[in-house]
Parts: C-alpha cells; structure tokens; sequence
C-alpha cells in the first residue's frame, strides 16, 4: 500500500470527520509476531507527540524488568482505518517505532533497525531496496468452539477453481479487503498444496513492505476467522504436502533506476547485481536461521516439496536457492526461494541487504549459474559444483549465524543476543519433547 503523506492535524481532522474511536499502536517484538497498545481516541495528542509510554519488559526479547519504559514513536505515513472493527466505533492503526526513554532508537526494535541498515545502504548512493513479497498461507476449518482442526477447507490444487477450492470466496474477501486498505494486490490463487493460497502484492521499499507484510499478515487471519477458516503462516502444517514459503523479490535503487539492470550486461545484469547476488550466496547458511525461524521450518527445506534446499542460483530454474526472473528494466531483480512467512520481515530485509552489500563491496563474484535439477543430482555432482546444503535444523542454523560477522552487525548486539538465546530455548524444548512418530516407530519395537 502506498506510503501516505500525512500530518498530526490531517489524522486528527480524519479522526474526527470518520468518527474514529479508538488508536491501535503497533510494532513488532523480535520474534515478528505483532503487538499493540490500543488506547481511547481521546489520547491522540499524546500519541501523536511521542509521550505514549509502555512496559517493554513485557515483550519478548525487548529489556529487563529494571529498564521496561518504551515509548511508541508513531510513523503517521502508516495510518489507516480498519473496516472491520466497528461495534464501538472505528478502529485507527499507526506502526510504530520503540525508543528508549532518552530519545534514542531502541536497538531491540526490529523496525528501526531495518532503519539503521538502511541508513548504510544511502551511504553507498543506493536510494532504496524494493521487496516484492510472495506470502503464502493454508487456510483450516475451526471447530464448534472456534479452534483450529487439521481439516483443510478444500482439496484444491495449484491455480484450481471453485467448487475445488472452497476457500476462493475467503480469499476474494481478503483481496477486496485489502485494496480498500490501498494494498495493489498483483495476483491471488490456490497453491500446489490442498487449503494453501498465495496473494502477491506490488512491491514497495523495504520498510513498507515490511509494514505491508505485517499488515497483510492480520487481514487474513481477521477475514478467515469470518468465513469459519483459521489461517496459518505455519511453513509445515501438514506432513506430505507442500510448505508455506514467502519468496523475497529483491531491488536495488538510485537515483538513475534499478541498479541491477544493465542492457549490455550478461543476462543484461549489472556488476552490480552479479556483486549482489554472490553477497547473498556467501552468506546464505548464516541467514537461514533469520529468514527460517522456528523448528517447524525445516520440515519444509527437504527435497521433493518445491522448496529450496541447496545453495545456488539460476536464471532459468526453480531447485536452486536464488531465481533470476525474466523481467528486465524496472522489474530486474532477485528472487530468494526459502524465506518462509513466520519470519520477521524486517530481520529478513536486514540480514538479506547487509549480505548484498557485502557482496558489492567486496565485488564478490557468484559461482556458476547452476541451470540443471539440483534435487536430481549426487551428492558427488553437488560437492564438484561446490553446492552447499542449507541447514537442516534451527540448531544447527544458529550455529552458521553465530559465526558471520556481517550477520550479526545487521542484527545488532541486542537482537542478535535475544534471538539466539530465544532459539536455544525453542531447540532444547522440541529435543526433549516425544513425538506420535517416536512412539508409533519404537514403543511396540523396543
């Protein structure tokens, strides 16, 4: 949705003339999931001046008991009005940005530091880095007192119409709702797994499609929950069918144009690109724990199911990691295959323009295009192209991250500690647990 040039007194004067009730202040804790402070519209002049306090030690990841003040920083180009929430009055929405009570950005909020990373891209004379992201979701019939089942709404298949996919109705509802809200929905169908669907939207600059992922994020939970559906960003709901992933198109602007584009490079790519793109091979087993968060996604990186699972790039298939798209001019740009939707976009948009940056200012050169089906290849063939294999468990991609410099300096100190120690925790608590699979393969056995 388009970034909107207002003032204070502009959503003050819309308050007022839309009759809006209530303010939800929102921001992202480090783990992506999203939080808010929903305060009386009689507050808009404190929030609007930056004094809305809030307790920080109460978010993961954020501070100690014995340092909790935050305040929300609203970002006023974010204001929207939700439609759906009108019972007492309408419902206004600002994403906000965390400082520390002496007026400096918190360096434990994931947006502002997209921010700081950002910051170091223009030191380069980049103007912007675009995301056009590819979210997908599976959608779960609710149960008589409103949980979640493992009964998907429908037996369709990828691009499958109505009566298959049972689920087009929900899904047009989410498109209408979000075009309303000024989201330039691109395209929206029902994906290769039965109950799964994907709706891609334009692509932004990085801090607003983030705040897009965010917000897209809500609108389909929100308008499932109406038609009966409970939507998951899970990556692995289900054993044996497809994974959620959440595709990242990546550009990189200046003031000329998309520097990623050069009309006499090979593949009518630029250095630049070429520079890019060996940034983020470098450094793609350490970001993998950023970009895959949570246990359940690596079940979705085996072979077999359409995810990527081997270190590559191509310009013409879809097994290896990174994908060039055909488009050219403005639309030139890099497509990353494993980032799945539980991650936290604005870590992911970190972690991905530090590795790019690297590459460019190094002038790193990629390794050959590898233009064949990587899943169809030995491990000899992959060890003499000199393909990596992604991390196969959050334990092991923790291990990669801890050791890449570059990495952890886009994360900051403080993320970067309060994420590895959350995923320590994550890891030590599935090891201990015993799974239906465990017993149904030893209990009778041993």
């Amino acid at each position: 949705m388009p970034r909107r040039d207002l003032t204070g007194e502009d959503i003050k004067r819309i308050v007022e003339e839309e009759n809006v009730r209530f303010l939800r202040l929102m921001f992202t804790d480090i783990m992506g999931t999203i939080k808010n402070v929903e305060v009386p519209v009689s507050q808009i002049d404190k929030v609007l001046s930056n004094k809305m306090m809030f307790d920080g030690s109460s978010i993961e990841g954020f501070v100690r008991i014995e340092e909790s003040d935050m305040y929300l920083y609203p970002d006023v180009s974010t204001w929207m009005i939700f439609p759906w929430e009108s019972d007492h009055g309408k419902v206004g929405r600002l994403i906000c940005d965390i400082y520390n009570p002496d007026g400096t950005p918190f360096a434990g909020d994931p947006r502002g530091n997209l921010k700081r990373n950002l910051a170091k891209m223009k030191e380069h004379g980049f103007t912007s880095f675009n995301l056009g992201p590819e979210p997908e979701f599976f959608l779960f019939k609710m149960d008589e007192n409103g949980d979640p089942t493992l009964d998907l709404n429908d037996k369709g298949g990828y691009f499958d119409f109505a009566p298959t996919d049972l689920g087009e109705n929900c899904r047009r509802d989410i498109v209408l709702e979000l075009e309303s809200l000024g989201f330039e929905v691109e395209a929206s169908h029902h994906e290769v797994a039965p109950g799964q669907h994907e709706i891609d939207f334009k692509y932004a600059d990085a801090i607003d499609a983030c705040d897009n992922i965010q917000t897209f994020k809500l609108v389909v939970k929100t308008i499932a929950r109406k038609h009966g559906l409970h939507a998951t960003f899970m990556p692995k709901p289900l054993y044996g069918i497809n994974g959620s992933g959440m595709h990242c198109n990546m550009s990189l602007f200046n003031d000329e144009g998309n520097v990623f584009y050069d009309e006499d490079g090979e593949m009518k790519l630029s250095d630049t690109a070429y520079h890019f793109l060996a940034g983020l091979i470098k450094h793609a087993r350490a970001y993998t724990a950023v970009c895959n968060p949570i246990v359940n996604s690596y079940k979705r990186l085996v072979p077999g199911f359409e995810a990527p699972v081997y270190v590559a790039w191509s310009g013409h298939n879809r097994s290896p990691l990174i994908r060039v798209p055909e488009s050219r001019g403005l639309s030139t740009r890099l497509e990353l295959r494993s980032v799945d939707p539980a991650a936290n976009p604005y870590l992911v948009m970190s972690v991905l323009l530090a590795a790019g940056l690297n590459g460019i200012e190094n002038k790193l050169t990629p390794p050959a295009a590898v233009d064949r089906n990587i899943y169809v290849m030995s491990e000899e063939e992959r060890k003499k192209a000199e393909i990596h294999d992604l991390p196969s468990t959050i334990h092991n991609a923790i291990k990669v991250l801890r050791e890449d410099d570059v990495m952890i300096e886009a994360l900051g100190t403080h993320i970067f500690n309060n994420f590895v120690e959350a995923k320590k925790l994550e890891w030590a608590a599935f090891r201990q647990t015993v799974s239906d699979w465990e017993r149904e393969q030893y209990l009778e056995l041993y």
